[in-house]
Formats: C-alpha cells, sequence, structure tokens
C-alpha cells in the first residue's frame, strides 16, 4: 500500500476531512491542517500499513463469505391495500393465492433442516413473515409460529390494519418482532400513497395498532419517503417520538416499478428532509432522554464504525440477498429477496421440488450474490462505496438496466455518509444508535492522532 490508496473525502465538518482506503474500507478523520503531512507518510500510514491485510480479508469475508441465516417469507400474494409505490405487481396483491397452512408448515420444516446444515449450534436462523399483508393468511402464519417457536426467531411485517387485540396478544406472546407501516403525520398524506383498493384512508387504524403496541420492545414502523410525505418527516419524527416508537425506518422508495418512480424524490431533496429528520429525532433525544432509532440511518453509521455489526444487509454490495436472507414467495418460489417476487429471471426454484442449496447457486441468485460495486462505474472510482453499497440490486435492473449499474438516490446515500461522518467526528454517533450496539464487535484498528 502506498499513501497514494488514502482517498481524501471532503465530510463537509468545519476542522475534520475523512481519509479512506476506498478497496478495504478503512478510514480516518483527520484535521484539515494535517491532511498533507498525513498523506505525506507517519504514523497513522504506518500503523494501517501492518493492518491494511486484515481490513481486505474482514471485508472480503463480509461480502461474499456469509451464509444465509434468515428468510423473508411471504405467505400470501394478497394485500388488502393498494399502496401505489409497492414493488410488488397489482394484479398478484389483487388477486394472487395464499400458502396453504400445511404447505407453510411443510415449507418452514424443510427450511429448518437446511439452517440445521449451516448454522453455528445455539443460534436460531429468522423467519420474516412479509408481504404482500402476511395477515391476510392469518391463521397460518399464526400456526407456523406456534409450530416452530422453539426453532426460529420469527418477525413480521405488516401495514398494521388487520392488526387487532387477539393478533397482538397472540405475537407479543411468541415475542415476534412488528414492523409496521405508515406514511403521513396525518390522514391526507398517508392516503396520498397508501389506501384500500376502493381509495379508503386507513390511517387512523395504523394509529390504533401503534398505540396498543406502546411498551412493547421490539417494534417498528416503516415510512416510504415519496414526493407526497417528504416536506412532512420531522413531523413522522415527532409523531413516532410521542408515541413511544421504539425505531423507525425513513426508507427511500424502491423504484423497481414505474408507480413508485412517479413519486421518487430528487436526491438533495431527500438529503436535505432526510438530515432534517434526524437533526429532530436527536434533539427530542435531548430533551427527553428516550431515543427513537432512525434504523436505516443507524445502519450505515454502524457500517463506518464495525462493518461487521451491521443489522441490516441492504447498504453493502453484494447485498444480502441470497447471501444472508433469501425469500420465499407464496408460489414456493425461491428468490434472492422480496423485491425479485415477480421478476422470473431471479427465480432459485421452487422449495417443494428441490432444495435451497440449489436455489442458492442458480443463475438468478449469481446475478445478485456476484455483484461488485468494484467492478463498475461510477461505483468503482468512488471513495465511500463500501459504505453504501450501492443498493439496490432489484432496482438498479429494472430501472437501469442491469447489475452493472447504480441504483436510486446515489447523491443522497452520498450525503447521509458525509453526516454520518459529521456526527462521528463530533463524538455523538452514539446517540444515533441502539444502546449496546457494540456488545460482542471487535476493532481491528484503532489509532488516534494527537
Amino acid at each position: 500500500m502506498t499513501a497514494a490508496a488514502l482517498a481524501p473525502v471532503d465530510i463537509g465538518h468545519a476542522r475534520y476531512v475523512a481519509l479512506t482506503d476506498p478497496g478495504t474500507a478503512f478510514w480516518a478523520l483527520v484535521d484539515k491542517a494535517q491532511v498533507a503531512d498525513t498523506l505525506a507518510g507517519g504514523p497513522l500510514l504506518d500503523a494501517y500499513r501492518e493492518q491494511a491485510g486484515d481490513f481486505a480479508r474482514e471485508l472480503r469475508a463480509l461480502r461474499f463469505g456469509l451464509k444465509p441465516s434468515a428468510v423473508y417469507v411471504n405467505p400470501t400474494e394478497r394485500c388488502n391495500l393498494d399502496c401505489t409505490y409497492c414493488y410488488l405487481p397489482g394484479t398478484m396483491r389483487r388477486d394472487g393465492g395464499h400458502l396453504p397452512q400445511d404447505k407453510l408448515l411443510a415449507a418452514l420444516d424443510k427450511l429448518r433442516r437446511y439452517f440445521a446444515t449451516v448454522m453455528p449450534a445455539g443460534r436460531r436462523p429468522r423467519i420474516i413473515f412479509h408481504g404482500s399483508e402476511p395477515l391476510m393468511n392469518r391463521q397460518a402464519v399464526f400456526a407456523a409460529i406456534e409450530a416452530f417457536d422453539d426453532d426460529f426467531v420469527f418477525g413480521l411485517q405488516t401495514n398494521g390494519t388487520l392488526l387487532d387485540r387477539a393478533a397482538i396478544d397472540f405475537l407479543t406472546a411468541h415475542e415476534v418482532s412488528i414492523g409496521l407501516s405508515l406514511d403521513g403525520p396525518e390522514a391526507t398524506i398517508t392516503d396520498a400513497t397508501r389506501h384500500t383498493w376502493s381509495g379508503r384512508s386507513v390511517h387512523d387504524r395504523v394509529l390504533a395498532a401503534m398505540d396498543a403496541l406502546r411498551g412493547y420492545d421490539a417494534w417498528s414502523v416503516i415510512t416510504t419517503c415519496t414526493t407526497e410525505n417528504l416536506a412532512h418527516l420531522t413531523r413522522m419524527v415527532e409523531l413516532f417520538h410521542a408515541r413511544e416508537v421504539p425505531a423507525c425506518m425513513l426508507n427511500t422508495v424502491r423504484c423497481t416499478l414505474p408507480g413508485a418512480r412517479a413519486v421518487k424524490p430528487a436526491d438533495a431533496d431527500m438529503a436535505r428532509a432526510f438530515i432534517a429528520a434526524l437533526d429532530r429525532s436527536h434533539e427530542l433525544y435531548r430533551e427527553t432522554g428516550r431515543k427513537l432509532v432512525v434504523a436505516n440511518f443507524a445502519n450505515i453509521l454502524i457500517a463506518i464504525l464495525a462493518p461487521t455489526a451491521r443489522r441490516l444487509m441492504c447498504d453493502i454490495s453484494p447485498c444480502g440477498g441470497g447471501r444472508a436472507f433469501f425469500a420465499l414467495a407464496a408460489d414456493g418460489g425461491l428468490y434472492p429477496c422480496s423485491e425479485f417476487i415477480g421478476l422470473p429471471r431471479f427465480r432459485g426454484g421452487d422449495l417443494f421440488e428441490s432444495d435451497v442449496a440449489t436455489a442458492l447457486d442458480s443463475e438468478g441468485f449469481r446475478l445478485v450474490t456476484g455483484r461488485d460495486v468494484d467492478a463498475f462505474s461510477p461505483c468503482r472510482d468512488c471513495a465511500i462505496r463500501h459504505f453504501c453499497g450501492s443498493p439496490c440490486p432489484a432496482e438498479a435492473h429494472e430501472m437501469n438496466g442491469g447489475m452493472d449499474r447504480t441504483g436510486a438516490f446515489c447523491g443522497f446515500y452520498k450525503e447521509q455518509v458525509r453526516y454520518a461522518f459529521r456526527l462521528i467526528a463530533d463524538g455523538i454517533a452514539d446517540d444515533y444508535l441502539w444502546d449496546g450496539w457494540d456488545e460482542g464487535t471487535e476493532t481491528i484498528f484503532n489509532h488516534a492522532l494527537r
């Protein structure tokens, strides 16, 4: 390695610049007055040279050495809502079928046997019931949770409209993590993108579900950020904080289908609104002592601070699809991720006719797991490519024509990373992270310039 391998990154901070090795995701914050001297040589470079190989091996293992430990299971193709930006085809959501209870139980039994061959002893894999809307097939889902309670850690992502008291009591009793969706601080804003097939509002029903979950530790809310709600993200944070939501996600709309692209915000607008919401969440934390973790941003922070401690695997290349997790569609199809359901090219086979290992080695899966930001422009020339990961491959493929393309929101991700570095420079990054986020993590390199 040479000094030239370290690339300066302007993070917009009054005092510090980030120096990164783009190939290994190594970084250091250096006083602007010391950048030239640091690049010319000295203790930082000397110390880094000694351990550069460790950084490279750690990053490669994280990117290419993972085995699946989770499955997103779609127990039904149907949904009771018609969200304008949904990544699943409308015909599927309106007219699709359910995975029968006996077949769902058989699927989880087969998945249990697969994970027994790849998971460390004593560690349970995760099953996340996902959408369309899993509670449209409630009886089968609840039977599966009850039957395999000792074998999997369960999660449920729901639009919240079918989450009645009996469902909440069952799910919380089984310690199922619950994710809801809400796109506006008031009904008129939510209704612009999330409503029933007949156009009826669901805003108040989701608020009622949120109130019923108050006090439960394992729940969160996703807000999909679009042109319809972007101006209201700070109000969303205030609403979540007031209702004691433990964590939320302010997700950019996934632009795999034309309906989503129609409400895609501009990168600069997305960055400005997102950072304002983060700033507001921090103000509320300082005022009350209670955190609202914005999980998708927290993951970017952790990607910088301790890459192997990431909790989400979207913001890395290759992404977690087909590596850290895969998806089971309601018709038995296996896909690298739920985002690919409805795209036949990425179907890796049928769980009931083949096996998981065959799917993982299929052409559709390899297209995703082989995606490498070091191999295509403009990502390969970007100093922060391994903090952002150029998400999402499904989006890149459908929106821009291939796996060797960027997805949406490149500029937004760059600004998000710069903001994360500014928080680190100011010593307040922990304010934005889960308490105890670094338990069990190891630091390969820690060298402070004084």
